[in-house]
């Protein structure tokens, strides 16, 4: 798990095993962003999901592509954060889409260089997409 922020990190593909150790670190809601097209059924977001909940935490599938994010995407990721009770944990293929919906979501409540910022202290270089988190801080100002 790599912490973006205190209360939302992200990480790659998690396994089975991997679900009751979150917990332990105080996990309170798991978002799943990677489609299950590309992963194997033992790591579908469905077993996922039933991991989760045995160990007591939440569970949310968000399906993302670079090519199918949408805003509907962002705002749900957003909202789930807001109204987490505890600290979350994204994931997908390596992490970078977990941070690029967090950063769509923050555009216009946090300065565009401190977005990729905190994203370039974590490992994931999101400058490419600075554009789009302009204009939509700019929509939303």
């Amino acid at each position: 798990m790599i912490e973006l922020t205190p209360g939302y990190s992200v990480s790659p593909q998690i396994a089975l095993e991997d679900v009751q150790a979150a917990a332990d670190a105080g996990i309170t809601l798991v978002i799943c962003t990677r489609p299950d097209a590309e992963v194997p059924p033992e790591l579908s977001h469905r077993a996922m999901e039933e991991a989760a909940r045995a160990a007591g935490m939440a569970f949310v599938y968000i399906p993302v592509t670079n090519e199918s994010l949408t805003l509907e995407q962002v705002t749900q990721q957003a909202e789930l954060l807001a109204e987490a009770d505890g600290p979350v944990l994204a994931y997908c293929r390596s992490g970078t889409r977990c941070s690029i919906v967090w950063a769509m979501g923050k555009a216009g409540e946090m300065p565009v260089d401190e977005i990729l910022a905190t994203t370039a202290k974590a490992g994931y270089q999101l400058e490419g997409i600075r554009p789009t988190l302009e204009t939509l801080a700019a929509q939303k100002g």
